[in-house]
């Protein structure tokens, strides 16, 4: 998806340092617990703190289109969430220079919130010729914090059944804007990947739902999902892929219409590409099939 090259890859770290950072990202592991268990790793002065920063994002490295670049208008706005927190905050962005009604896309973020990347990302589908939005779940506790760390203390605060139901707001919300065409998809990453699963199950007249490497839907909800899904799972994700053969087994039961790519060699995350775990072939390879993926199911 990207073409910058983050300053280390994958194959830099031990498979497993990859491990701890991924129990450490998803909050299997604390901070402390993560430096402590990677000691034995640090090589002169390559330090556990060192590893850490180097696995952490680089926003400003990887970023592909500026919120102020001319082709794009985008904004950050409000919206009602009643049955969830109340109220939603999500980044909302446009072609500049549209015609015609478009199709909507909700871009759901990962464990973090709605951080630069996702942002990011949001531009990066408005450029595709969609109305993108992307929320921030954690909105409710103040927002994104501006620190990934924080963000990730802050969101297991967050009461999940609200959240979700901000996330139906939300995707209500975008699908109403002036210039929107009635149909609307979903692409979610990580916990968006699981979002994006969910909203299948939640949403009936949802157009398309392209989940990245997301956790799957409740085995007993999935008969409920009527829109087609694309699927995306990284081959070195033991953790997400383990609960793939049954949700595909209850998918084939229910006739949903869906298409799963596992990438070989890659890791979770292998889209963000903030972070040594981007793999820029799969990344690339993925987004393409998505576009195409809500080209065909939203725009006729």
């Amino acid at each position: 998806m990207a073409n910058s090259k983050p300053q280390y890859t994958a194959d830099d770290f031990d498979p497993d340092v990859l491990k701890l950072f991924d129990k450490y990202v998803h909050g299997d592991i604390d901070r402390r617990s993560f430096l402590s268990n990677v000691t034995k790793f640090t090589l002169g002065s390559f330090t556990a703190v060192g590893i850490l920063e180097a696995l952490n994002p680089k926003f400003a490295h990887a970023e592909q289109i500026p919120h102020s670049d001319p082709r794009i208008k985008a904004e950050y706005v409000e919206f009602d969430s009643p049955l969830g927190y109340g109220k939603g905050r999500g980044y909302l962005v446009r072609p500049a220079n549209a015609s015609g009604k478009l199709p909507v896309v909700l871009v759901v973020h990962e464990n973090r919130g709605l951080n630069p990347h996702i942002e990011d990302i949001a531009r990066r589908v408005a450029l595709d010729n969609f109305i993108a939005f992307a929320p921030d779940a954690l909105f409710p506790l103040g927002g994104y914090p501006g620190d990934e760390d924080k963000a990730r203390e802050l969101f297991p605060k967050l009461e999940q059944p609200k959240t979700q139901e901000d996330f139906i707001a939300a995707l209500n919300f975008v699908n109403k804007q002036s210039g929107s065409n009635g149909k609307a998809g979903v692409v979610g990453f990580c916990y968006g990947g699981g979002i994006s699963n969910l909203l299948a199950t939640r949403v009936p007249d949802l157009g398309a739902a392209v989940p990245f490497y997301g956790g799957a839907p409740a085995a007993d909800k999935v008969a409920n999902i009527k829109s087609p899904l694309l699927l995306h799972f990284a081959g070195k994700d033991d953790r997400i892929n383990a609960a793939w053969p049954a949700y595909e087994a209850g998918l084939k039961a229910a006739g949903v219409k869906y298409e799963a790519f596992v990438y070989p060699e890659v890791q979770h995350g292998f889209n963000n590409d903030t972070t040594p775990r981007y793999d820029a072939a799969a990344a690339k390879l993925a987004w393409e099939r998505t576009i195409k993926f809500f080209n065909v199911h939203l725009r006729t």
